[in-house]
């Protein structure tokens, strides 16, 4: 099993391995397609969508995003390395969760390597999917590799509702509950902490991490995890192939990377968990304002609500828009929505006192086919 050869994506395989398998004869769907798909009852990870290369236009607001949070984010992932090396130790097994994690948890491993005092640090990329549970085969390979239990910490890019926040504890509770022998920690670390779900959080602002705005080719060429009832082994993935020409995973990497080793890891703080009851607190005050949404446009189900810069992006680019929402028109950070709402012809309005800088919903279908 250890000898297995794992898919690595676009990326170096001392970066990153993926604990998933290549699907076969998947039909890759338009965003239509797949919107119709999903309001009809099919779950989303028996789906994949083509994917496009971002237009020029865009890739600028990428690049501009990049240079101006490069320096935030090196700093943030290098102290959520000092934060899981004084509480894990020396030796860590980071575990992100495909495929927004993914390139957070390659540049955790460069910053843990960076600090010098951490003798074992691994990577690997698994799937979870909200509602299906995450891939036991995956955690499977990594105890019969010899993965120490207690070494591993699972890793995303952000929260937002705290949808996967709360898969993973389910997730990881029904493991242990069968896995007498290998228990597991479900403690998920993050850059950005927007629903106040996150254990190990290194900001809760609603900014621009840049990976989160574009998509696979950002994620080393690899889709969103598909699981297709009846598939043995790990989850599955396509590649983009046809996208290599436009790759940007490995550029932002050493783009943030070449940013950590500048920084001086002596004179920066790991960041301090929080205490549970406030967290709770301000989790309840997010809850609140989605739940004052869905009241005021008449939505039944909190899964077209997606709130944060990161989530609102994934509906303009993956899904079809109603209504985007933002708290400032004039913020940078927003600017890349405003052109995908301009695209896309989505009607935009504006509250500033919204907890997050951004929120999309999704159309509803149904509604039309009466």
């Amino acid at each position: 099993m250890g000898q297995q050869q794992l898919l690595t994506g676009s990326y170096h395989p001392k970066d990153c391995q993926f604990l998933l398998q290549e699907a076969e004869g998947v039909e890759l769907l338009t965003v239509e397609e797949k919107e119709q798909r999903l309001q009809s009852g099919v779950h989303y990870s028996q789906m994949v969508s083509i994917e496009h290369a971002p237009t020029q236009a865009y890739l600028e607001i990428f690049y501009k995003l990049t240079a101006k949070y490069k320096n935030r984010l090196a700093t943030e992932i290098l102290q959520l390395a000092k934060l899981l090396q004084q509480t894990i130790g020396s030796s860590i097994t980071l575990v992100s969760l495909a495929r927004a994690g993914t390139p957070i948890g390659i540049l955790l491993k460069r910053a843990l390597l960076a600090l010098g005092s951490v003798s074992s640090v691994q990577h690997y990329s698994i799937s979870i999917i909200r509602g299906k549970g995450i891939d036991e085969a995956a955690l499977a390979y990594l105890q019969a590799s010899g993965v120490k239990a207690d070494s591993i910490v699972f890793v995303d890019g952000w929260t937002a509702k705290g949808a996967i926040t709360r898969e993973l504890r389910q997730a990881i509770a029904g493991w242990n509950i069968k896995n007498k022998d290998y228990q597991l920690s479900d403690k998920l670390c993050v850059v950005s902490d927007i629903g106040f779900t996150a254990h190990y959080v290194a900001t809760h602002d609603d900014y621009v991490i840049p990976s989160g705005i574009l998509n696979s080719t950002v994620s080393g060429l690899v889709s969103r995890t598909i699981r297709n009832p009846g598939v043995v082994g790990f989850h599955q993935c396509v590649t983009y192939h046809d996208l290599q020409n436009h790759d940007l995973s490995n550029w932002f990497i050493e783009e943030i990377a070449s940013e950590i080793t500048q920084l001086n890891p002596v004179v920066l703080e790991a960041p301090e968990i929080l205490d549970p009851q406030f967290q709770h607190r301000q989790h309840q005050v997010v809850l609140a304002y989605l739940t004052q949404v869905m009241k005021s446009h008449d939505i039944a189900d909190i899964n077209k609500v997606k709130p944060g810069i990161a989530e609102a992006t994934r509906v303009m680019l993956r899904r079809i828009p109603d209504l985007l929402i933002l708290k400032n028109r004039h913020q940078e950070d927003v600017e890349h929505l405003l052109m995908l709402a301009e695209e896309k012809q989505v009607s935009v309005t504006f509250d500033h006192t919204m907890p997050f800088n951004a929120l999309a919903l999704i159309k509803d279908l149904t509604r039309n086919q009466l």
